[in-house]
């Protein structure tokens, strides 16, 4: 079991980061802080002729890391309701990755399971629902297996300690993820 968390947060050590960190403490997993790459927002050329064109960055580096994991979590602070820029900008990209005529992506994609962190300041377990419908939404296009969600309350550096229903929920994550491993 190969675990990576993809992390959408601008903030270095944000409270969707920390609560993230909680739910793998002791876990063997690889960290892909999107904050630290350059993922390009898409240039849609699905129905062009010729189709998308190679993009200098680092997305094809971070969708090979993300293939070779079996469970990943995607954590991202909820901004303005919705998922933060950078995490959007890698989801859209996948557009670029199922046409791409190296890998099967929706097929390989769908032998994933996936998990869902996210923490907000404004009422976040009512208003980030629609956060987690739209990676519902996502997952189920792809065909990937969606397992769960943590629904964090924070807003400045470190509230997320202070929830102790999201702290208990990142624990329960991480005893079943330990166990997983063993």
């Amino acid at each position: 079991m190969k675990i990576a968390a993809i992390i959408g947060s601008s903030r270095a050590d944000g409270n969707t980061q920390q609560l993230t960190e909680l739910a793998l403490k002791g876990i063997d997993y690889t960290p892909i802080i999107l904050k630290e790459k350059q993922v390009v927002p898409i240039d849609d050329l699905r129905h062009a002729a010729g189709g998308f064109h190679p993009v200098s960055d680092d997305y094809e580096t971070v969708i090979d890391t993300v293939l070779e994991h079996d469970i990943l979590i995607f954590a991202t602070p909820v901004y303005w309701y919705g998922m933060s820029g950078l995490m959007k900008n890698f989801v859209d990209r996948w557009s670029q990755s199922l046409r791409d005529d190296r890998f099967e992506f929706k097929k390989e994609m769908s032998q994933k399971t996936a998990y869902v962190i996210t923490c907000g300041g404004d009422q976040p377990r009512i208003k980030a629902l629609p956060l987690i419908l739209q990676f519902q939404y996502i997952f189920d296009f792809m065909g990937v297996s969606f397992a769960g969600y943590i629904i964090g309350t924070a807003n400045a550096p470190s509230d997320i300690l202070k929830d102790e229903r999201a702290l208990a929920e990142a624990r329960q994550w991480n005893e079943k993820f330990l166990n997983k491993q063993k």
